[in-house]
């Protein structure tokens, strides 16, 4: 199997070689690693030259979804893998997940388990994000489940889906596996082949309040193209009520309107 990894990095001096080394450092290297500069301002770029058989793409600052996605236009490869540039593969991570795509070869994607590392410490993973095979679809929707750092999908799929949505500043993992579930089975290797670290403060998800509202705009996509999967309305009723409640509570009065209407909308 061909594999091209995709490393997306803004402002990564600190971790993008750590990244990287986790990749080059794996027990079966990939045919390609694309490393895309988002339009950083400082030495990232400098940092991934460093490294030999690495491609380095600069681009100006225009997300991270834009970024996954030109990295995934410029890799020959049939098959591809995310890494997020603060987190690490675990050595064997590439050689297990290409080795149970060759078992089965009627999947199209998987994911990983994974380790968290929360300001230096071992974390255990919160039940609501614990991952397996059982009822994905149905608990993908309340949050993001699957890491992008743990995917390994073929190119195919992914260009048959659209990639992922350069609209979505945050949660375009979220949209984007909501939309690989609605089409195919996503598969499952049970074990922990990924570390992701947190507690910086330059995390997407920590960056921008209320990430529903994202989610919202996901699911709202998502529910033109399937208007009668009562999973996502439902899943909006439950979001449109709690994202009410935190506008009333900041006296956001056009969100508390906007939110209103949409409740009005998909409970009559």
């Amino acid at each position: 199997m061909d594999v091209a990894v995709i490393i997306p990095a803004y402002n990564r001096v600190a971790t993008i070689g750590r990244a990287v080394e986790s990749v080059l450092e794996q027990s079966l290297l990939p045919q390609e690693i694309i490393v895309v500069d988002d339009g950083s301002t400082d030495a990232t770029s400098e940092a991934v030259k460093m490294y030999d058989g690495v491609t380095l793409l600069r681009q100006k600052n225009m997300g991270v979804s834009a970024a996954r996605n030109n990295g995934v236009m410029m890799a020959d490869s049939a098959w591809i893998a995310f890494l997020d540039s603060d987190d690490v593969w675990h050595r064997d991570k590439l050689k297990k997940q290409t080795a149970f795509h060759q078992k089965r070869s009627d999947l199209f994607i998987s994911y990983t388990d994974e380790q968290w590392i929360r300001n230096g410490v071992h974390v255990n993973i919160p039940k609501k994000f614990s991952k397996s095979s059982d009822n994905l679809y149905e608990r993908s929707l309340e949050q993001c489940i699957i890491a992008p750092s743990s995917v390994l999908m073929h190119k195919e799929l992914f260009h048959e889906l659209g990639g992922f949505d350069e609209s979505l500043e945050v949660c375009e993992d979220y949209d984007l596996w909501l939309r690989v579930l609605k089409q195919c089975h996503f598969g499952f290797l049970n074990e922990k082949l990924i570390t992701k670290y947190g507690g910086h403060d330059d995390q997407l998800s920590m960056k921008y309040w209320g990430m529903d509202r994202f989610r919202v705009r996901s699911l709202e996509q998502l529910h033109v193209n399937y208007p009668d999967d009562r999973f996502i309305v439902n899943t909006l009723i439950d979001k449109y009520t709690l994202l009410l409640s935190g506008a009333e509570k900041h006296r956001r009065s056009e969100a508390a309107h906007h939110y209103t209407q949409r409740l009005r909308h998909f409970q009559r």
